[in-house]
């Protein structure tokens, strides 16, 4: 991978992350557009390096918030007799707490169906067909006029059951758990916020056991386009993030579906072409 592939797919990657039209299925269709195998160990190590960047860039636009669940997780851990009351009282203690219960569905689905899923990864086709998927998901928003509830736990759990289907390449995460959140009557703002601060647990987790495994067998480094990907990744998942809560307070998701329809049927037509 030379530096301009890197640049390509860290852009893919990082606007792809939080716009909801499906980052994985973005980097299938640029990786074998670009000749690129999924299965090399250097595409890999690419791949662990952008997610790091899209974590980062959660972690900039978001930094105050996750500061502030943190810090009161455990201070309210740190009195486990006054928990129901730190529950019932504290709204960054309950989001915290609904954020690791979207982890349950998602942990399950990945240990169960790991080997379909990455199956899939090398299906460009499936991938275009899960476009289409994702965009009658964005489409359907447009019967659910202006949501205004909270979280409960029974919400967070079905969001997370969205996210775990979201492994597939071409369901968009962001775009099928902000769906499902809207869905549930969840404000705008609510969904989208949630949407993204439930993928930094998941990422930082993922890139941390393929980082594992990569120092694990051995593999050499090559600079320059590692470090290109990840910075493009983290600079332009900044970007997506606001653009992208900008159109969910508009509720504008359904242009990002006429995008999803558009994409699955170029990419049909492309490898069919080849």
């Amino acid at each position: 991978m030379n530096w301009w592939e890197a640049a390509v797919l860290g852009l893919i990657q990082g606007l792809t992350e939080f716009l909801p039209i499906s980052s994985s299925g973005h980097l299938v269709l640029g990786k074998y557009l670009l000749g690129l195998s999924d299965a090399s160990a250097s595409n890999v190590t690419f791949e662990v390096f952008v997610h790091f960047g899209t974590a980062l860039s959660i972690l900039t636009v978001y930094h105050a918030r996750i500061v502030e669940l943190i810090r009161d997780t455990f201070r309210a851990f740190a009195k486990p007799g006054q928990l129901a009351h730190s529950y019932q009282t504290n709204e960054s203690f309950r989001i915290a707490l609904f954020i690791l219960l979207t982890l349950i569905p998602t942990g399950v689905v990945y240990l169960l169906l790991k080997d379909f899923l990455e199956a899939k990864f090398n299906d460009p086709r499936f991938v275009c067909a899960m476009l289409f998927v994702t965009g009658i998901l964005l489409l359907l928003t447009l019967f659910r006029k202006n949501p205004d509830g909270a979280w409960t736990p029974l919400k967070a759990f079905v969001t997370g059951l969205a996210q775990a289907a979201a492994m597939m390449p071409g369901i968009s995460r962001s775009g099928s758990t902000i769906c499902a959140a809207l869905y549930q009557n969840v404000s705008p703002q609510k969904a989208a916020d949630f949407s993204f601060l439930m993928l930094l647990p998941v990422v930082l987790g993922a890139t941390l056991i393929q980082g594992m495994e990569l120092m694990e067998e051995g593999f050499a480094l090559h600079w320059l386009p590692l470090v290109i990907g990840t910075v493009v990744a983290y600079l332009s998942g900044i970007i997506a993030i606001k653009v992208v809560l900008d159109f969910v307070r508009r509720g504008n998701l359904q242009y990002f579906a006429y995008y999803c329809f558009a994409a699955g049927a170029l990419g049909l037509w492309l490898i069919s072409a080849s």
